[in-house]
């Protein structure tokens, strides 16, 4: 750590324009940041006064992987404990699988998101799980349908049963729930189950675009409309027309972006800079944050007016810890899709691994127990996962508290927070909305496996107020 109490991070990239956005990005957190053009560089740098105070490294370097990774294993050797993170494009996955396996901590995908960047740095530093906020599609890019989305609790099943209504409407929809709960995946299973389908879903992250860019990046701009314009763009909304925008960490987007934005949902124009004419658009708008947005609008931070406009249709996804009982399918079903990564295999994973995994509370959800599996797979030299492949997870302990510690029976609760049992009518319609999800709303097979008819299904819909939950 440097004199001033500011913490000092080695940028290793050649490209200037990068090292000063993510300079810049890092020093909002308090970093100072040193640079190195290339690898020989950046051993030399670790003799300074400067290396010697380092906190971090991250390398954002387009050479072959062979080189990368002789680089991170020369500075591994230099400096064992020193944290090493590598940017890498979307989709290189190979490329981050041979830096790791050379003892890079972890990697990040471009774009980088500020909130991302600065909790990986400080996951890293911590020595925690590092990297845990990325989202779960930049490691393992595949759409999912409704019915491939694993999840068999009650509130998650009722929230995706929402979700798939409103698919086929062409209304704005909003998903809110906490960092790492796939609110993305979802967008793109309402996308896939929608009419739009055929036509593009463009994702725009809110969070990772420069305030003075928004505009620009969203709805385009002419030629010469302002300095630095040298060419024609395309904003988003154009690029999706037919199609889905999903504007994830709405609740980052600037007052006066949101006016912008509101126009276009009330008009269906958007109005690149230096047009002289306005654009017809057609696109149905998904957003999402992770904060309570009404509380943002009460706070002045988010214009009242959009956050209606958006909130035609709402969905809450729960966290990873209200729903333990899905880790062990939700385990099993990432580490396939982790298996089809180039460099990778497939693995098993054992149940002193699994019950290790369901005493964890995972404050980054999905995401951070995807980042956990990833980084096992890419390490494990056996056949299958056990619990000392995971032991960031095992130095953290079990951290469950409260009602997401109280037993329960196949996703299930049974218990109040206080201990005493809940009443039976509600856990009857936990059960029947688990059925409902587990059986994917065919609700014939749902009376026939609970042993009612269809008649008397219906009517315990209607008397236990879950009719929307098919």
């Amino acid at each position: 750590m440097t004199r001033n109490g500011q913490r000092l991070l080695l940028l290793i990239d050649n490209e200037q324009a990068q090292r000063r956005l993510v300079a810049a990005l890092a020093a909002r957190a308090g970093w100072r940041s040193v640079f190195a053009d290339e690898g020989e560089m950046a051993i030399a740098t670790l003799g300074t006064q400067d290396g010697m105070q380092l906190d971090a490294i991250i390398i954002d370097s387009p050479a072959p992987d062979a080189d990368v990774a002789a680089l991170i294993a020369a500075l591994r050797e230099r400096r064992p404990a020193l944290p090493i993170l590598m940017l890498t494009a979307n989709g290189s996955v190979s490329h981050a699988v041979s830096a790791m396996r050379a003892g890079a901590t972890d990697f990040l995908v471009k774009p980088i998101a500020p909130d991302r960047l600065l909790a990986a740095l400080e996951a890293a530093v911590a020595g925690t799980a590092a990297g845990e906020l990325r989202p779960l599609t930049e490691k393992i890019p595949a759409l999912l349908a409704f019915d491939e989305i694993v999840g068999s609790s009650p509130d998650f099943r009722a929230a995706l049963a929402i979700a798939a209504k409103a698919a086929r409407a062409r209304v704005p929809l909003l998903l809110e729930g906490e960092s790492g709960v796939g609110k993305e995946v979802v967008a793109e299973a309402v996308h896939a189950a929608s009419p739009r389908a055929k036509k593009t879903m463009v994702a725009i992250n809110c969070g990772a675009i420069p305030q003075n860019l928004v505009e620009s990046e969203l709805f385009g701009h002419e030629k010469g409309a302002f300095t630095g314009a040298f060419e024609r763009k395309v904003g988003r909304f154009a690029e999706a027309d037919g199609g889905t925008v999903f504007l994830d960490e709405i609740g980052e987007m600037p007052l006066d972006a949101q006016v912008k934005l509101l126009r276009v949902l009330q008009s269906g124009e958007v109005h690149a800079i230096g047009a002289r004419h306005p654009r017809t658009v057609d696109v149905r708008v998904i957003a999402a944050t992770n904060k309570k947005l009404i509380e943002e609008v009460e706070a002045g931070r988010f214009r009242e007016d959009l956050y209606y406009r958006l909130n035609v249709v709402q969905v809450t996804i729960p966290p990873l810890r209200e729903r333990i009982a899905d880790i062990p399918a939700l385990a099993r079903h990432l580490l396939a899709r982790i298996a089809h990564q180039p460099g990778l295999r497939p693995l098993g994973i054992t149940e002193d691994a699994l019950t290790l995994l369901s005493d964890y509370d995972w404050p980054g959800n999905v995401r951070q127990l995807q980042n956990a599996l990833f980084r096992a797979a890419v390490l494990c030299e056996g056949a299958a996962l056990t619990a000392a492949d995971f032991p960031q997870i095992a130095s953290l302990g079990a951290r469950r508290v409260g009602p997401a510690a109280i037993p329960s029976s196949g996703g299930v609760t049974l218990f109040r927070p206080d201990g005493n049992m809940r009443m039976l009518e509600e856990i009857e319609a936990d059960v029947i909305r688990l059925a409902i999800g587990h059986y994917r709303g065919r609700m014939t097979e749902v009376a026939r496996r609970l042993g009612i008819g269809r008649s008397t299904l219906y009517r315990k819909l209607g008397e236990l107020g879950i009719d929307n939950a098919a």
